[in-house]
């Protein structure tokens, strides 16, 4: 018998994007949008009548003075659901207080589709480490004005460094995820290409400073080196 969908409400003040993302995750098997909101003050009502898993979330819409409260009521309350948040918002201090009050993830509306429905059907696992996609910021020596439009890094490609991080090899990540060890190394391969990266250590040292992974994740130095 097939899994139950899982069941999405998308709350953002931008109409067009939030109908589009609406047709869009419409279309993929084993997800039902339940409903849409433009409006904060709308958004916990919607929840309660629709009881979705996950809600997709601009955070932009929802004043500072009340995020920390409308997130503990979606995140604990009756019902509670998941929050993946949806935002052009770039700082990592508030992200990683989002991400301190469980939010399932955070990402920047640069990304592309396919990193959304990633984030979206993870939902559902049981995961020690939450889904952060950002444009890639300068070095810390690097004067600039604004936010880098650099590349970033997928929810799949996050998940992999992060295994990476617990030293494991490309082999057992490969049978972890149930994807083929060649689809591994072709991973590890874009993701030391857009962190300028030179191994594994490397790139899951660059990871970690930039809050794609958790510090926490990482094993040991020698493990890592090991590695394969």
């Amino acid at each position: 018998m097939p899994p139950t969908p899982i069941r999405v409400v998308i709350a953002d003040e931008q109409s067009l994007l939030r109908e589009a993302l609406c047709a869009l995750l419409d279309t993929e098997p084993g997800v039902e949008v339940v409903g849409q909101t433009g409006c904060t003050a709308d958004l916990l009502p919607l929840v309660t009548r629709t009881h979705p898993d996950l809600v997709v979330l601009d955070i932009g819409m929802t004043p500072a003075g009340s995020r920390e409260s409308l997130l503990n009521r979606l995140l604990h309350g009756v019902p509670a659901c998941h929050v993946l948040v949806l935002s052009m918002l770039d700082q990592p201090r508030l992200v990683q207080s989002l991400l301190d009050l469980g939010i399932h993830g955070y990402l920047h509306k640069s990304i592309g589709y396919s990193t959304l429905i990633d984030a979206v059907r993870t939902q559902r696992e049981t995961r020690s480490h939450q889904t952060v996609t950002l444009p890639l910021r300068p070095a810390l020596h690097t004067v600039g004005t604004g936010p880098s439009s650099g590349p970033e890094l997928s929810a799949r490609e996050v998940e992999i460094l992060t295994h990476a991080a617990a030293a494991l090899s490309n082999r057992q990540i490969a049978v972890r995820l149930g994807i083929a060890e060649g689809t591994v190394k072709r991973h590890l391969s874009n993701i030391f290409t857009k962190l300028d990266a030179v191994s594994r250590l490397d790139a899951v040292n660059k990871a970690a400073s930039l809050r794609f992974i958790h510090p926490g994740d990482i094993r040991s130095t020698r493990r890592l080196r090991v590695a394969t």
